[in-house]
């Protein structure tokens, strides 16, 4: 979790401008000062929290202190979402008095409960919604795809970070029911299965080791599953970190494919699927190589790639005529964890935040799971955790 030092200087010069403002609505707008005093003290109390994170130590510290963290700022941020909206309301309420005109005072009021309305909507997302799976089932069609793989199905998940669930394994149980439920031919898992460090996912080793499937269970790593967010001794301790990872997804019976491919086999037809580790998009390091993960990208196989950072599939894949990938497999987004009547504020972000896409020669498809755990905020407003099952079709001229 990142607090850049000139990111917190302007929220604090933000809020600060925020409480300044509504200090003064609140004196000049009621004939007693208590709610004045009120304002001054909390926002003084909100201040000395923000003092205690930034000061509460994220990549040394354990992941009961980065919990603390994650929830102490959903806290502060969510009070000051209400502030910010009766602020914005209240100053369009009062563009008339510009004009020598009253102050529209339903405005005011209405911010009110339009800021109550957003905090209500937050801790909504954070105590139930990100406990609400959702399953969505999409078919793929590719042109090549032998007789014996029509109606082939793959569930895929994503996204886990097990370390904000700490030691509570009964959302993962429940997942895990649900995953088995979809009865697939083959489980796929794209990648940050922890926070920071591999032995997040210690508590939840026999919970996961419980997915069922003809075809098994593959995985890859995503940028969370490489310790880069934790602080170690040394290289060696950062080496031992990644070794616990491999070993505890062996003994889940997972296999991670690490730049590496298997093929799946169905009589005599078969199909590759290729799992590459991590290539990000800057600040997030790459470790992949697809050319490495594959003899040749570019025969006639059917293959299947996952890939956790979908701006992979847009630099390399998408526009490369040479690469047949017919289909790629994505996390990483989250949807921002905030998703609305379709839209998202992921957008602004990336180009593929969640669902289907397409390449511009229609050649090549990627889907974009949204993840089923959280990280940074724990909170999913809308972007419910998501299992999606594929449902592979021969495409038809």
């Amino acid at each position: 979790m990142r607090l850049p030092f000139l990111g917190m200087l302007f929220l604090v010069l933000v809020n600060v401008g925020a409480d300044a403002y509504i200090y003064k609505v609140l004196k000049n707008r009621f004939s007693t000062k208590r709610p004045a005093r009120i304002q001054l003290v909390t926002a003084v109390v909100l201040y000395i929290l923000l003092a205690v994170i930034v000061c509460l130590p994220r990549k040394g510290g354990s992941e009961d202190t980065l919990l603390w963290v994650m929830w102490l700022l959903f806290g502060y941020v969510s009070v000051y979402i209400v502030k910010y909206l009766f602020v914005i309301f209240d100053l369009l309420a009062s563009v008339p008095v510009i004009f020598c005109r009253r102050r529209i005072k339903w405005l005011s009021v209405l911010g009110v409960f339009v800021g109550t309305a957003a905090f209500l909507a937050m801790w909504w997302g954070a105590l139930i919604n990100r406990y609400r799976i959702q399953v969505n089932e999409i078919t793929v069609e590719i042109a090549d795809l032998p007789d014996n793989f029509d109606g082939y199905t793959i569930t895929q998940f994503s996204d886990l970070h097990t370390g904000s669930f700490r030691n509570d394994t009964s959302f993962i149980s429940r997942l895990v029911d649900r995953i088995n439920s979809t009865d697939p031919d083959l489980i796929v898992f794209t990648g940050d299965i922890v926070n920071r460090r591999s032995d997040e996912l210690l508590p939840f080793t026999g919970i996961l080791s419980g997915l069922e499937a003809p075809d098994g269970v593959v995985s890859i790593l995503g940028n969370h599953d490489y310790g880069d967010y934790s602080t170690w001794f040394d290289d060696n301790a950062k080496a031992g970190n990644m070794q616990l990872l491999y070993k505890l997804q062996k003994d889940m019976g997972w296999q991670l494919l690490l730049n590496d491919y298997r093929y799946i086999k169905n009589g005599n037809d078969s199909i590759a699927i290729i799992g590459v580790e991590n290539i990000g998009d800057p600040p997030f390091k790459s470790y992949g190589s697809l050319t490495s993960s594959y003899p040749d990208i570019t025969d006639s196989n059917v293959k299947i790639l996952l890939t956790h950072n979908p701006a992979h599939w847009l630099d390399s894949i998408a526009g490369n005529s040479a690469a047949k990938i017919d289909l790629s497999l994505s996390g990483h987004t989250h949807a921002m964890q905030i998703e609305v009547f379709g839209l998202s504020p992921a957008v602004f972000r990336y180009k593929t935040w969640g669902g289907l896409y397409f390449s511009p020669d229609n050649k090549k498809t990627l889907y974009v799971n949204i993840g089923s755990g959280t990280v940074g905020i724990p909170m999913r407003l809308g972007a419910t955790p998501e299992i999606t099952v594929i449902t592979l079709k021969k495409k038809t001229a």
